[in-house]
Formats: structure tokens, C-alpha cells, sequence
């Protein structure tokens, strides 16, 4: 599995192998050995699927908080989306700072995402699915989100985003105070 760091420490985008021939073609796209290998050492618990129809829908940006925080393993299975990480950890030197991969069917490639970090995508294509391996159940009560157009990132939107309402209405970045916190702060 191929490994490419981004510009926020412990984000990395990893790009399965493909093995194809005039069938098509086959990736392991998970493999607990492999991630280890790129330093990746969390137990995922939940796999999600969503299904986006429309170009320009954003999903984000979302965490969730201890004791139910979440590191995530993102793929796209059809279509294409940019897929963002924001880090939200106080006292991180790279704090409200944010990294856009493009992920897409075609690309194969895929973005992991750690605990402490908001993250969100947009959608390229129509009827988009994106896949996602977390590492805590899903907890209600320590679900949250932050508005999209408040932390200077460029989606790449044409117009105006699809929304969720919960999306619409979430705090700004500067209004918002983060749960999670940076080790390594002094």
C-alpha cells in the first residue's frame, strides 16, 4: 500500500495496490498488517455508506468527541469527492489548519483520518458513495459539526453546496470550543 503524508501530521492519504487484468481488477483495501506498517494502530469498529445523487453536496465538517472520538479510514466507491481534514486539537501546532485530498473510484485511493481532526467532503459527481471504517460507534451525544465556510478551505464549489440542515446550521470555527487537545502542548 502506498503511503503519502499530507501537510497535518498523522493525516495520510493511502493508495491500495490493483491488480488488474482483462476481468477488471482486484485491491485489498484494508489490511490491519499494512496499516500498522504506516503507523496506523487503531481498531475499527463501524463501517458507514453514503450515497450523495448530486455534484456539490458537503457532508461536514463533523466529529465526534470523547469518549466516542473517532479516527477514520475514507474511500470513495463511485464517483469522486474531495475529501477535507481540519485539525481541531488545542495546542496543536498546526491547529484549525486543513488538508483536501481527492478521492475518487477511479484513484482508489483513500484518506485516513485521526482522532482530534473535524472532517468533511464534497462531492465531485453525481450519485457518489463513500465508504468509511471508524474507530468508535456511532454516540449521539457526543456527535457534533462546525460550519463549512468558516475555516478559509476551497471546496472548489461552483455555487452554493447541498446541505443538511444539522450542516446549515453549526457553529462557526471561531464560535466553536474544541473538545480535543494536542499531546505534545505544553
Amino acid at each position: 500500500m502506498q503511503q503519502e503524508p499530507t501537510g497535518l501530521s498523522g493525516v495520510i492519504a493511502l493508495t491500495p495496490r490493483r491488480f488488474a487484468d482483462d476481468r477488471g481488477w482486484f485491491s485489498e483495501v484494508w489490511s490491519k498488517r499494512d496499516l500498522a506498517l504506516a503507523g496506523i494502530t487503531c481498531d475499527f469498529v463501524q463501517d458507514n455508506h453514503s450515497l450523495s445523487l448530486t455534484p456539490g453536496t458537503l457532508r461536514g465538517l463533523h466529529y465526534q468527541r470523547a469518549p466516542h472520538a473517532q479516527a477514520k479510514l475514507v474511500r470513495c466507491t463511485r464517483g469522486a469527492i474531495l475529501d477535507v481534514a481540519v485539525d481541531a486539537r488545542r495546542g496543536s501546532p498546526s491547529y484549525g489548519q486543513w488538508v483536501g485530498v481527492e478521492l475518487s473510484a477511479e484513484n482508489g485511493r483513500q484518506l485516513f483520518i485521526p482522532e482530534g481532526f473535524l472532517h468533511g467532503f464534497v462531492t465531485r459527481a453525481a450519485a457518489s458513495e463513500v465508504q468509511y471504517k471508524c474507530s468508535a460507534y456511532y454516540a449521539p451525544e457526543c456527535d457534533g459539526a462546525v460550519r463549512w465556510d468558516t475555516i478559509g478551505i476551497d471546496w472548489g464549489l461552483a455555487g452554493a453546496p447541498v446541505l443538511s440542515p444539522k450542516d446549515a446550521g453549526a457553529p462557526t470555527f471561531a464560535d466553536w470550543l474544541s473538545p480535543f487537545s494536542f499531546e505534545g502542548a505544553a
